[in-house]
């Protein structure tokens, strides 16, 4: 469960890091930060999405907790909330 927080945290993170990222982008016209952090937070996505899938089976998740919590993964600050809420224990 450890680790599933942590790929939580980094993902959340990385989603958060486009809030500098799309400015430099757009505003500045410096697209590389914009890669590269759209490149890890994609990767974070996926593995997030599916070791929240892998998790359900262990841990007995009902069918709208793990929708739930995937569809946390689309929301900024969602990730900090499921760990907080779910994967803490």
């Amino acid at each position: 469960m450890d680790i599933l927080r942590i790929v939580a945290w980094l993902e959340g993170i990385t989603f958060l890091l486009f809030g500098i990222s799309m400015p430099l982008k757009y505003g500045f016209d410096i697209p590389q930060p914009n890669y590269f952090i759209g490149m890890a937070h994609g990767i974070l996505f996926i593995v997030y999405n599916i070791m929240i899938l892998g998790f359900a089976t262990n841990k007995k998740w009902g069918i709208k907790q793990v929708i739930f919590l995937c569809f946390l993964s689309l929301v900024p600050f969602g990730t900090f909330y499921g760990d907080y809420k779910y994967l803490k224990n």
